[in-house]
């Protein structure tokens, strides 16, 4: 399918602060072949689904690469593009690749990261190679305005993947002492030859993410559709942004983290949740006037018409955890750099256009900081059946206009394994804690439980709130087995795919009808 480039000949560029709706799906859960959805012809037919179903927003989740358990909140760069997202077969339409080189036959209805890898970056190595061999003019001078404007982390990103490819994958706090601390002076000359070409692949397969999202992005405009992107406020400590900013993170004399990112017990896990992630030192950030900061939120700014702060309430303060500690129970919490960051990037930002991922232990301090800034928070409708304090506030009764709502999310369970929970999970709910949740959302919804999933979409959707979101796991009434996270576990995450013609005609017209009698079209 070839992608459409006249966005000017689109409708207006969506914005949160006009009644709309839209679906959570991240990119690598789309159909197709090659074992993990990507930027090809699927998405664009997601797209069109959209389109044709009312809808105006398309929300997914971090697009950069994928870190530890294939997580993309684990990413080994915060600016970087996943490539498992690149389309073979656009590469081959284009020349770069064989017709041949796209072809294959990986099973239906679950990503197969490592196989997908694999297959993929043995062809994405052949075309850059064809590409620096007989590349057409036109595209290398695109490659290197590309380059050009993207230097600031491009250079660093080829370099760190070369280097851990030539010293075997090692964590770079590993790396002999003048590699680790990159003092390029000390450098062994030896092990620097051939680190050029290396770093050219990576820097190409950025170049290649960066042109096919630009013209999927496109298409998406024409129709109407807006991409809501997901910025988490960490960064994984094995990445390039770590390794090549270490005076931004809390590290100590090796390179390590002193404390890292986490949250305390609470309604996802009894134990807190220790993410890992090093914690930045806002006091020098601030001092640069949030220069990587601002960076990072102009390359989502290129890529999204919306981001989700993920874990907002660390701008206003932040679960400490020592390194040392083997879970998130024992921590400290740690004012974070509020306002003076917002009113910085408000200003050097103005058109950008944010959520506040503010779920969790949120004080009248994290709502203040929201409120100043006026972005909209998140209302989860799955929270607000329980015993919890906020439960009221999740109700669509109590949802003020500027908010974005959502059945679930991404680390939700899907609305009908939700209700249908038997308790018998790790880390679960109580059974007299499920049973009253369903009563509690019967007698609301005025459901009988049956169609529970559509209950819930129509009174999020029908709600005061200027966006609605529902994960497409939800329109098709999917149970606990298409969950895309479990937060606390380390495997078994991020893997469920739709399958090629489960968006049907049919569906698309009773969201349309839902778009249309809510006020949302």
């Amino acid at each position: 399918m070839s992608p459409s480039t006249d966005a000017a000949a689109g409708p207006a560029k969506p914005t949160l602060r006009r009644r709309g709706a839209g679906l959570l799906l991240h990119v690598t859960s789309l159909p197709g072949g090659q074992g993990v959805g990507d930027l090809g012809p699927q998405a664009y037919l997601f797209a069109d689904f959209l389109a044709d179903s009312g809808l105006r927003w398309w929300q997914m989740l971090p697009v950069v690469p994928a870190g530890a358990g294939f997580s993309p909140y684990s990413s080994p760069s915060a600016f970087a593009g996943n490539p498992l997202l690149i389309s073979l077969e656009l590469l081959a339409q284009e020349g770069l690749l064989d017709a041949e080189d796209a072809q294959a036959d990986f099973p239906e209805g679950r990503a197969d990261f490592e196989a997908a890898a694999a297959f993929k970056e043995a062809r994405l190595r052949k075309a850059s190679a064809r590409f620096a061999e007989r590349g057409e003019t036109a595209m290398w001078e695109e490659f290197r305005s590309f380059f050009a404007e993207h230097s600031s982390w491009l250079d660093d990103w080829g370099l760190f993947c070369a280097l851990k490819e030539r010293l075997g994958g090692a964590s770079w706090t590993q790396w002999p002492e003048e590699l680790r601390r990159r003092d390029f002076r000390r450098w062994d000359q030896e092990l620097l030859k051939g680190l050029g070409q290396a770093a050219f692949h990576h820097q190409f397969v950025q170049f290649v993410f960066q042109r096919q999202w630009r013209r999927l992005r496109a298409h998406c405009a024409v129709r109407g559709v807006g991409l809501i992107g997901d910025v988490p406020i960490f960064v994984a400590h094995e990445s390039a942004d770590v390794w090549s900013h270490q005076d931004l993170f809390e590290l100590g004399e090796d390179g390590r983290p002193t404390v890292v990112a986490g949250v305390p017990p609470d309604y996802f896990s009894r134990t807190g949740q220790r993410w890992g992630n090093p914690h930045y030192r806002w006091d020098v950030l601030k001092a640069r006037g949030y220069d990587w900061w601002l960076a990072r939120l102009r390359c989502a700014a290129e890529r999204f018409d919306a981001v989700r702060l993920d874990h907002f309430i660390g701008f206003q303060n932040y679960w400490e955890i020592p390194a040392s500690s083997a879970t998130a129970q024992r921590g400290r919490w740690v004012a974070g750099p509020g306002a003076d960051f917002f009113a910085r990037v408000e200003r050097e930002l103005p058109r950008l256009e944010l959520i506040a991922e503010d779920l969790g232990s949120i004080t009248p301090e994290v709502t203040a900081l929201r409120d100043q800034f006026d972005l909209p928070g998140m209302r989860v409708l799955q929270f607000a059946f329980g015993s919890d304090n906020q439960a009221e506030s999740f109700l669509p009764r109590n949802y003020p206009r500027r908010c974005v709502a959502y059945t679930g999310t991404h680390d939700n369970d899907t609305v009908v394994g939700w209700y249908n929970d038997d308790g018998k999970a790790p880390g679960a709910r109580a059974p007299e804690q499920i049973e009253r949740e369903r009563h509690n959302a019967r007698v609301y919804l005025s459901s009988d439980g049956r169609q529970i999933h559509w209950d819930m979409i129509g009174a999020v959707m029908r709600s005061t709130a200027d966006t609605a979101i529902v994960p497409v796991q939800d329109i098709l009434g999917l149970s606990a087995e298409a969950r895309m996270k479990r937060p606390g576990t380390a495997s078994g995450n991020w893997d469920w795919r739709l399958r090629a013609g489960e968006l049907t005609p049919e569906l698309s017209r009773r969201l349309k009808a839902l778009a249309e009698e809510s006020g949302r079209i």
